[in-house]
């Protein structure tokens, strides 16, 4: 199956587990990617006690997932993408929905 999943909350407990969703289906042999968009792209600031967000968003990666950031949402926050989560258009999240078997969004 190919999954999309995109992410605009900044919750640490939800951006978290979307990114455990993506590790699990990854190991079943899914393809993943994630795209994050409006709030979601300050998901690398999210880390917190309970919530390692950053760790098991590297786990993702390390396990074949693409993560994508919204270029102009990034702008907007006056920020950039980095080498975890690098710039993307909204072409691309065209893509990953057009793309995909399913969709799920956090």
């Amino acid at each position: 199956m190919k999954l999309g999943i995109i992410i605009y909350s900044t919750d640490s407990e939800t951006v978290w587990n979307a990114f455990r969703l993506g590790v699990f289906s990854l190991k079943q042999g899914d393809a993943v990617q994630v795209f994050l968009l409006a709030k979601g792209v300050d998901c690398e600031q999210l880390n917190a006690d309970q919530f390692n967000v950053t760790e098991q968003m590297q786990t993702f990666v390390d396990n074949g997932g693409k993560i994508l950031a919204c270029g102009t949402c990034l702008k907007l926050r006056h920020s950039e993408g980095t080498e975890l989560c690098p710039l993307s258009t909204m072409m691309d999240l065209h893509e990953i929905v057009k793309e995909s078997d399913k969709v799920v969004t956090f």
